[in-house]
């Protein structure tokens, strides 16, 4: 692992960041449902020099000389995500979801065409139609929402829209929805419909790895993830594909809008396509959504609602408006607290984005830590009880004690300085 000691001398100011903020993560309880922590392996090759290598183009095919040993690297990220994830063609180079989405959109859609994703109040991302996103912004979007009382996606809606609308693109796949995704049911709207269909599984790709949640690989014709989230990657993007958009797919990322890709990320995936192969891993998986499950549900325990009731996956919304809060109160209580969510809106939130009715939570980061359902409950009393007096100093100075009493028992990185 890093000492930082040439960082240190360097620049004290940045070095002092990098501490600050090793301490919070480690004393913290990260509830981020897309935040996790990566390995040592994954840190020490995302800090290698391979960032000193320039390499536009891909394998084989570059611009620059001096790329033999990167293309080791970038083959190595691509073969083990085809693998993985049984797809024909993979693309490693996105620097995030965001732009892997944008490369999907740009090979097959022209500005005006319809694109038809879910919308964000229903737990939908920017990237899926969203106005203040390229997605919206370039295409003709129609969104597709959850049932008023269910909460869960109304998949003859979404077909009744299809047909009347004539996407050429849907998008399946959120950011905020806690229960399994019915991939192949989007596959026969898809179908009906005459459009092409992408799955942005950036939340639950790692779930997927370990088959906790079904693939769509076999049902999509794109398929766009982060590397870092369940996949408990470095920060970045990868696109699964059909072979016959191999050509489109990598033209529309390169040269359309990316240039040189960072090897040292590449390099950091695919260690962490690696690790996602192990056992180890898929039972890290297990613990998240078992962890996920048992945490919802000690809260409901104590009053609290949960949006559709329950949780599938990784992630789940609290309803904290149903408690008399806003999102935005209960996260910065919490966070003052020592715990960190993110406020969210809720399904026909009366609130605006900035202000919410929800916060989201996940256990992809508590579950790398080693904690388990006996943790579980202890976060969900925690959680309650800032929650219960969030304007309240003294009780939020006494969760934070306790906090860090737990992260104690699970250290992060203890080699790091």
């Amino acid at each position: 692992m890093p000492s930082y000691e040439h960082l240190r001398a360097a620049d004290p100011e940045i070095y002092d960041v990098v501490v600050a903020e090793r301490r919070r993560q480690a004393r913290g309880l990260e509830l981020i449902a897309s935040e996790n922590f990566t390995s040592p392996a994954v840190l020490e090759a995302a800090g290698s020099v391979l960032t000193n290598k320039y390499a536009e183009g891909y394998p084989g095919r570059r611009y620059y000389g001096g790329c033999e040993h990167v293309d080791v690297a970038e083959r190595l990220a691509i073969e083990r995500a085809r693998e993985l994830f049984g797809a024909e063609h993979v693309n490693v180079q996105p620097h995030c979801g965001t732009s892997a989405n944008m490369a999907v959109y740009f090979a097959v859609l022209a500005p005006g065409d319809v694109l038809m994703g879910m919308d964000l109040s229903s737990g939908g991302h920017l990237t899926h139609g969203h106005p203040l996103s390229y997605s919206g912004r370039d295409f003709k979007v129609v969104s597709y929402g959850v049932d008023r009382e269910s909460e869960r996606i109304d998949y003859d809606e979404v077909e009744r829209l299809a047909r009347e609308h004539r996407p050429k693109l849907i998008v399946c796949g959120a950011s905020a929805y806690s229960r399994v995704i019915d991939f192949a049911r989007f596959r026969a709207v898809a179908d009906a419909a005459g459009a092409l269909l992408m799955a942005d599984v950036a939340h639950i790709a790692g779930l997927v790895a370990a088959g906790l949640h079904p693939s769509p690989v076999p049902h999509c014709d794109f398929v766009t993830t982060t590397t870092h989230k369940t996949l408990r990657g470095p920060r970045g993007g990868l696109i699964l594909c059909r072979k016959e958009h191999k050509k489109a797919i990598n033209k529309a990322l390169f040269p359309g809008i990316q240039g040189g890709p960072l090897m040292h990320v590449i390099a950091a995936k695919a260690v962490a396509l690696k690790e996602a192969s192990s056992e180890a891993f898929r039972r890290d998986q297990e613990r998240t959504v078992e962890n996920a499950r048992a945490l919802a549900a000690h809260l409901v325990e104590r009053g609290y609602r949960i949006v559709s009731g329950g949780t599938d996956n990784h992630v789940f919304l609290l309803d904290v408006g149903h408690a008399g809060l806003t999102g935005k109160v209960a996260e910065k209580a919490l966070e003052e607290a020592g715990i960190t969510v993110n406020k969210n809106t809720i399904p026909y939130d009366p609130n605006p984005p900035l202000v919410a009715s929800g916060i989201r939570i996940g256990t992809p980061a508590v579950t790398t830590r080693g904690m388990g359902p006996a943790e579980m409950a202890e976060i969900a009393e925690l959680i309650a009880g800032v929650l219960q007096a969030p304007d309240d100093p003294a009780a939020l100075a006494a969760v934070r004690r306790r906090v860090e009493a737990l992260t104690e028992r699970f250290p992060l990185y203890p080699d790091l300085p």
